[in-house]
């Protein structure tokens, strides 16, 4: 082990240097991928010098998403005691379902569900549990939904048609996850948005009041802190009124931007979110912990439990069901990623994690400054979002996004709401700095000036 360790340090060396020297990986195209770098598994061993060796190409290769020019992703950067925590939980290797095998992980865990449910305003009933990612904590959310409003699918399936709604700018999973619940995507309502990305309780009003006319049964609206193009928050107070007076279940989206909530600056963002029955949010996203670190409260844990408890005599066998984790987990066997947040937040307390989401804030405003003082930008983007939309000349934003990529320029994406497309830069990276978002954009310029279009 000590062996592995020291090589451990050494590519990791390897790693930070690339990082600083070679920002934009050089990319391998798929055709020849398997060609390029030794990516077999033989029957013999490899050895030692030659593991090492293609080990390095492979680092060498693989995009790297803590340099100072990556932008491409809802991701990125390195928090150093958030790294910490997470080599800590692969070398302590725990399985989180049973306090038995995990000891004070679980406590660890609780602590942070515990606190998150504190800021938000949930009462004492609430509880909650790490998930895979967002995806899988938004079917969480509707899965419970469902289970409160038709009990008998849990044993019987769907026997009646429910409706669910989401903004038209939401994430991809919404529907996704209807089929997983057996609802359908047919069943799922695009609520309109404007020209921000917010969704518009009005046209949610009208949605409701038409599927109940017609027999539908609504019974889960997902809102969303942080849209994946523009970054959009939606009103929570004026969709939860909807909610309150139909009585469906209201979701929180949190995941790319519902860390706002450790920031008095920008907690308004998400005002009502006391009045939602479930709430999710990504820690290695505005956060920067490692992948993945999904979190997901519900108001009342007992909907934890009707939807995802089963007895398991072989494994629960010591200590009361609030430490046993596995009765409130979509999965059994899972491992410790509360303690990465843990070590985060342990070593720069909440007024470091409230900096953290200024600071990416004051990253935004620094790039939309820029952008609104050279004219041959356009920007598509508004103030309160960590996405900053644009355009540059009458360059293609796909074309600009795909060659900045391949001659390893720069990590940046597209996007497209309302039919315009766009370059979308995010700011989330928190070890960025404002010199870095110049550098973004003159990145840009140069390489435009240089290229043919």
């Amino acid at each position: 082990m000590q062996n592995d360790l020291k090589l451990f340090t050494e590519l990791v060396e390897f790693l930070i240097s690339e990082e600083k020297n070679n920002p934009v990986a050089t990319p391998i195209d798929t055709k020849i991928l398997y060609d390029t770098l030794d990516l077999n598994l033989n029957d013999e061993p490899l050895i030692d010098k030659d593991f090492k060796n293609t080990l390095k190409e492979i680092i060498k290769s693989t995009p790297k998403t803590a340099s100072t020019s990556f932008f491409n992703q809802l991701f990125g950067g390195r928090m150093n005691k958030a790294t910490l925590g997470d080599l800590l939980a692969v070398m302590l290797n725990n399985s989180m379902y049973t306090y038995k095998v995990a000891g004070p992980q679980v406590g660890i865990e609780k602590t942070i569900l515990r606190k998150i449910c504190n800021i938000i305003g949930y009462p004492q009933s609430a509880d909650g549990t790490f998930a895979p990612g967002g995806s899988m904590s938004n079917y969480m959310a509707v899965l419970m939904a469902r289970d409160k409003y038709n009990p008998s699918a849990r044993n019987k399936g769907i026997t009646n048609k429910m409706t669910l709604y989401t903004s038209e700018a939401s994430h991809y999973s919404i529907a996704k996850n209807a089929s997983f619940i057996g609802i359908g995507r047919h069943q799922v309502r695009a609520i309109k948005a404007n020209e921000k990305g917010e969704m518009l309780a009005e046209d949610l009003e009208d949605q409701i009041k038409k599927d109940i006319k017609k027999g539908y049964q609504p019974f889960f609206v997902n809102a969303t802190a942080g849209t994946t193009v523009l970054g959009a928050f939606d009103d929570i107070e004026q969709i939860s009124n909807v909610c309150k007076t139909h009585d469906i279940w209201l979701h929180l989206d949190g995941a790319y931007c519902g860390a706002v909530i450790f920031s008095d600056q920008y907690n308004h963002l998400v005002k009502g979110i006391e009045h939602t029955n479930s709430f999710s949010v990504n820690a290695h996203k505005m956060l920067g912990t490692p992948l993945g670190c999904s979190i997901i409260v519900t108001k009342d844990k007992k909907h934890l439990y009707e939807s995802f408890s089963n007895d398991a005599e072989y494994l629960y066998q010591t200590d009361d069901d609030d430490f046993n984790l596995g009765k409130t987990s979509l999965q059994c066997g899972r491992r410790n990623d509360a303690l990465k947040l843990w070590t985060l937040w342990k070593s720069v307390g909440s007024l470091g994690l409230k900096s953290i989401i200024d600071h990416q804030f004051k990253l935004a405003d620094v790039a939309r400054n820029y952008i609104n003082n050279h004219p041959d930008y356009t920007l598509y983007s508004f103030e309160n979002s960590i996405s900053v939309c644009f355009n540059y000349k009458d360059i293609s934003a796909k074309t600009l996004c795909t060659k900045l990529y391949e001659e390893s320029k720069l990590m940046v994406g597209f996007g497209n709401f309302k039919n315009q497309d766009f370059v979308r830069m995010v700011t989330i990276n928190t070890i960025l700095q404002e010199k870095d978002i110049l550098n973004f954009f003159k990145t840009i310029e140069d390489f435009a000036s240089s290229t043919d279009f």
